[in-house]
């Protein structure tokens, strides 16, 4: 079945960097665009970034444009988040996500807390 599992969350002081990693199994990682959510207390899930299929082409939210990179190795089957200069309002739980198929199905993963603190 369709994994996706985030890891490389944790604590950041203001400024700092984290990357985050999505290792993804039971489909053809290769096919599909890839997408980074996040979700702070008491707000709604918001799209962070995506990248397509072959990785050629990204989109960011403007909150983290210039700040954040999304990246993927289709040969690893991994998409990664490199989150650079954060602030403490990039504090939330993120998400790996991905789907397909008409109506559209959704896959997330589990999640993994950032905390931006000093």
């Amino acid at each position: 079945q369709v994994q996706l599992v985030e890891s490389g969350g944790g604590l950041v002081q203001p400024g700092g960097s984290l990357r985050l990693s999505c290792a993804a199994s039971g489909f053809i990682f290769r096919r599909y665009a890839m997408r980074w959510y996040r979700q702070a207390p008491g707000k709604e899930r918001e799209l962070v970034a995506g990248i397509t299929s072959a990785g050629g082409s990204t989109n960011y939210a403007d909150s983290v444009k210039g700040r954040f990179t999304i990246s993927r190795d289709n040969a690893k089957n991994t998409v990664y988040l490199q989150m650079n200069s954060l602030k403490p309002e990039d504090t939330a739980v993120y998400y790996c996500n991905t789907g397909w198929g008409v109506p559209v199905r959704e896959y997330w993963g589990q999640g993994t807390q950032v905390t931006v603190s000093s």
